[in-house]
């Protein structure tokens, strides 16, 4: 699939452009993905938000994604 990323001035992702002709594939594979609601259940934000606290109380507690990778590809 060839997304492109879109990004405001300060170089944050901020949009994906999906051409026509794959948003037409999509459309055909998944009937209603146009009309798709993404909900996302109560308790992954209650994790998600716990996560960010923890990191806002101490940003050096955490993993560098490579060794992250590392660390799963391990017990793989």
């Amino acid at each position: 699939m060839s997304l492109q990323f879109i990004s405001d001035s300060t170089g944050e992702t901020t949009g994906v452009f999906i051409p026509i002709e794959e948003w037409n594939e999509l459309k055909g594979k998944f009937k209603g993905i146009e009309q798709a609601e993404i909900a996302v259940p109560g308790w992954h934000v209650d994790v998600l938000n716990k996560r960010l606290a923890d990191y806002k109380n101490d940003p050096t507690h955490v993993m560098d994604f490579d060794a992250a990778m590392d660390e799963i590809e391990k017990g793989l």
